[in-house]
């Protein structure tokens, strides 16, 4: 008996020193810290929450049958082969004033829009997890990009601080090619702990528009929840993104359910030329967090939305479904409702003002 406690102390006191010490999981914030929170409308006994009720269920009979679909085997969960990618020449960004958005698969993308250049959730990493050599691994393996060799980047801006949208490596080889972070209430306690210096980074409410180097800026809702731990669920915000420029404007949804937020933002903020929404990684069993893709059309037209970019698939599997299935559905849905579609490959630019842009079924090949 003595030797099992000895046992079960030793393992609770290492999880312990794991959550407080490993760097990937995070910053946490500081009772004063969280005290200033209570000066946002979304902030409720210490916990952010959404606009509208939104339930979770992980009662036990649902986690079950969850970890039993999860065990599973369905082949169609993963390309069987590798996807194909176009190459990215980072050197172009800069001096090139062709406004494009560029997705890197998941949500990750580069707007360049009035001469600057924006990199948005750039999760560059192998997997979606704490523990890198553990999780599931992206599809495509490697990128069509070298972090590396990316120039100076003009800002980043985060949806929230879930693994598949805030990368702890991918930070650390950005933190010092960017000029400005851009994020939500609470998500500046990641940053700092990885070492961003802290002038460079503002943190911003639902509802916060401001002017950055000519282009106006909106930290507007989403329907979602954010942690990176055990201890930390909802301590930090989570939100979508308006960008408006000369030449564009620009909506991403970020991580959400569906909700009457789209509409409120598509009236105060639309239309928007192109928006890049969520389309992947749903369950029934979670539909409040992540749209379903017929949802996620619905979306788009209730932000006003002329050409959509499908985002939040073709990297990783975080769900049940076939990896093809969120976007054979928006496809099927947006034909039905007569919306532009774009379906570049990862790497591949869509040229802003254009009248062409990326619309190949590449996933079929």
């Amino acid at each position: 008996m003595t030797t099992i406690i000895l046992v079960v102390g030793a393992i609770l006191l290492f999880i312990l020193l794991l959550l407080k010490y490993y760097p990937a999981f995070g910053g946490k914030l500081s009772k004063e810290e969280r005290r200033a929170l209570n000066q946002s409308s979304n902030f409720s006994n210490g916990k952010f929450v959404n606009q509208i009720p939104t339930s979770m269920n992980t009662g036990f009979t649902t986690t079950l049958s969850i970890l039993r679909d999860f065990m599973g085997r369905n082949p169609k969960r993963r390309p069987d082969r590798p996807i194909p990618m176009e190459t990215f020449d980072s050197l172009f960004i800069q001096g090139n004033k062709q406004a494009k958005i560029t997705w890197f698969g998941h949500s990750a993308f580069l707007l360049e829009l009035d001469g600057k250049s924006l990199l948005f959730d750039p999760m560059f990493g192998r997997s979606p997890s704490p523990f890198p050599l553990v999780g599931g691994k992206r599809y495509s393996g490697d990128l069509p990009l070298n972090v590396e060799e990316l120039p100076v980047i003009d800002a980043v801006f985060l949806s929230h601080d879930h693994y598949d949208h805030l990368d702890y490596g991918s930070i650390k080889k950005l933190k010092d090619k960017v000029k400005r972070f851009f994020v939500p209430l609470g998500v500046s306690k990641h940053l700092e702990r990885w070492g961003v210096n802290q002038e460079i980074v503002k943190e911003h409410d639902w509802w916060s528009e401001f002017e950055w180097e000519g282009l106006t800026l909106v930290c507007t809702p989403a329907r979602h929840f954010s942690g990176r731990s055990l201890s930390d669920r909802n301590s930090t915000l989570w939100c979508s993104w308006v960008v408006i420029g000369k030449q564009s404007k620009v909506y991403f949804s970020g991580d959400s359910g569906y909700g009457p937020h789209f509409k409120e933002i598509g009236e105060t903020y639309g239309p928007f030329d192109y928006t890049l929404m969520e389309c992947g990684q749903y369950d029934n069993r979670w539909s409040s967090i992540h749209m379903m893709p017929e949802e996620t059309v619905q979306a788009h037209l209730d932000v006003k939305g002329d050409i959509m970019i499908p985002i939040h698939w073709a990297s990783f599997t975080l769900a049940l479904h076939d990896w093809t299935d969120p976007i054979e559905r928006v496809k099927k849905e947006a034909l039905e409702k007569d919306i532009a579609i774009s379906t570049p490959k990862i790497g591949e630019a869509v040229m802003i003002g254009s009248v062409e842009y990326p619309k190949s079924t590449w996933w079929r090949s």
